[in-house]
């Protein structure tokens, strides 16, 4: 029998691109969405997954789980913002603790105990075990707390991927690859921070393969009760550097106003490099190649 996968966050760039994967490599594929969420990524697949609406409550999530009754859960829904405003800090809370202590008493409840969580690097400022650059970062762990007694009173197995800096084609998101795409259209001057801050970019399709692996892992029953990996190139590159390939691969100079930004409060200027890889992972597609895939899905490669 084909293995089930219950995903949040399905309707965001990774969780509908790993939702895409699974249905390709035969899995059953459920999916949670909030009755406000933009279905739009899925639209190509929208008649092969399941859909499940969470309502904002225990009781809902209890019913989902139930029902999906899933092999694993894969755990990508966030409200992923590194700056904010006062009034975002409950929708905030929500998605990144509540929902998620949410869905970690549904998968007691209902006796599910392989869970797939996504973290983020930014839980590391200055190489630290713990140090969050943001509210956003300080959520995020958070919910790896909450997870910490799922974790210790019951046969709950968890690996947790900590992300870096993504990218790929077709990505809606306000992401610096995209914005320098806008810019090379438009001819438009993109204003930028100095440009000395070091990135960790990572493209999808190596991103989505680390959840399989993961989900392998756990289905293999030889992951420990909490594991923890990082989903890193090893190879950061200046922003500056990255502007530079990405002006090498379309052939234009693009106006960039370096400085015209200051850096954030407590900007991450070097990327955590303390994570240990999954084992079997390692990226497939280097920050050249990954800008080449970008722009011949643009139909803009020279």
């Amino acid at each position: 029998m084909a293995p089930s996968v219950l995903i949040t966050g399905a309707s965001g760039y990774t969780g509908s691109r790993l939702a895409r994967r699974l249905l390709r490599d035969g899995w059953i594929v459920h999916v949670i969405a909030r009755p406000s969420s933009n279905l739009a990524p899925l639209t190509d697949m929208i008649d092969k997954v399941r859909v499940h609406y969470y309502q904002g409550t225990t009781e809902s999530m209890l019913r989902i789980v139930g029902e999906a009754k899933p092999d694993i859960v894969a755990h990508l829904a966030s409200f992923a913002s590194v700056t904010y405003r006062s009034q975002d800090i409950h929708a905030m809370l929500h998605s990144n603790v509540i929902f998620g202590a949410d869905l970690m008493e549904a998968m007691m409840r209902h006796k599910v105990y392989n869970l797939i969580n996504t973290g983020t690097f930014s839980q590391h400022y200055d190489h630290l075990p713990y140090n969050p650059n943001s509210l956003y970062a300080a959520s995020k762990q958070a919910f790896e707390d909450i997870a910490r007694y799922y974790l210790e009173s019951s046969p709950l197995r968890c690996i947790t991927l900590t992300l870096f800096d993504s990218y790929g084609p077709k990505d809606p998101r306000n992401k610096i690859v995209n914005l320098l795409y806008n810019a090379y259209v438009t001819g438009e001057p993109l204003a930028t921070t100095p440009g000395e801050q070091l990135l960790d970019m990572v493209y999808i399709d190596d991103v989505v393969q680390a959840y399989t692996l993961a989900a392998s892992r756990l289905l293999r029953g030889t992951a420990e009760p909490h594991e923890k990996y990082a989903v890193s190139s090893r190879n950061p590159l200046t922003l500056r550097r990255l502007v530079a390939l990405f002006e090498e691969e379309v052939g234009a100079k693009l106006k960039v106003v370096w400085g015209a930004k200051p850096y954030r409060e407590r900007e991450i200027m070097v990327p955590w490099t303390e994570g240990s890889l999954l084992p079997d992972w390692h990226p497939q597609v280097d920050i050249r190649t990954g800008i080449k895939l970008y722009l011949a899905d643009k139909g803009c490669a020279p």
